[in-house]
Parts: C-alpha cells; structure tokens; sequence
C-alpha cells in the first residue's frame, strides 16, 4: 500500500469517527481542503472548505444526537477514497425541519472523497433518504 492511499484512508477514518460520530468539528479544517466542494450538501449552496460542512454536521448531531456512522467498505487509492456507510441515530431535535419524532433510523450511504496534497478536495454522496424518511414516519 502506498504511503498516499494510507494517508488517505485515515483521513476517512477520521472524518466518520472524529467529525461524524464524536462531533468534533475542528477536525475539519485539518481534513479538508480550503477550497472543498460538497457536491451533494444537504443544504443550499453550501461555502466552500470546512465553513460549508461544519454547520450540516452540528445539524445532523442535533437532530440525532447518538448518531453513528460505521464503515461497512472502504476502496482507497491515490487520489480517492470509496466507503460504504451504515448511519443511524435517534431523531432528537429538528431534522432540517422535520420535528423530532423520537423514532430510530439505520440505513446506508456510499461516499466518494477526492483527495489533493493530502486533504479532502472534492464530495460526492449517495443517501438511502427515502428508507430514512421512512423509517422516521415523515412518509409511509
């Protein structure tokens, strides 16, 4: 394994353990690149860099304050990084607004990270929303 394609899949190690499950929001200006691009935001027109992600993480952890990522797959290589998520959590607080309904939810969600000089430059991700959505009794 080359010393780029380790470097890139602790970062991502890092960015769902320390960002995603624990909160630590700081751990973005350390991961990604000042000019990233989060090409599937859960909120319009999101600033570029860590100052566009920071607030969707302090949102999702509010709305599901147990929330969980775990890492099912992982495909690294230089430039990139492919996972494969389960997430879920208790819904708690407002959901983008949607009331907390109290219910738990668990589904899966494939990320793609584009990496440059060793931060995270570039994200893609794909949801599981409907069965989220579902499961949280917003549609039947």
């Amino acid at each position: 394994m080359s010393h780029q394609i380790a470097h890139n899949t602790v970062c991502v190690h890092r960015y769902f353990e320390e960002v995603w499950n624990q909160g630590k929001l700081d751990v973005l200006d350390e991961l990604l690149a000042g000019d990233y691009v989060n090409h599937s935001s859960s909120i319009p027109d999101p600033v570029p860099g860590p100052a566009g992600v920071k607030p969707i993480v302090a949102a999702m952890r509010r709305a599901f304050p147990d929330l969980r990522y775990r890492i099912d797959q992982l495909v690294a290589s230089d430039d990139a990084v492919a996972v494969r998520v389960t997430l879920s959590g208790t819904h708690r607080g407002d959901f983008f607004g949607i009331p907390p309904t109290g219910k738990h939810f668990e589904v899966t969600q494939t990320n793609i990270e584009r990496f440059r000089d060793g931060r995270i430059v570039e994200h893609w991700r794909n949801t599981d929303e409907l069965s989220l959505l579902r499961q949280l009794g917003v549609v039947p």
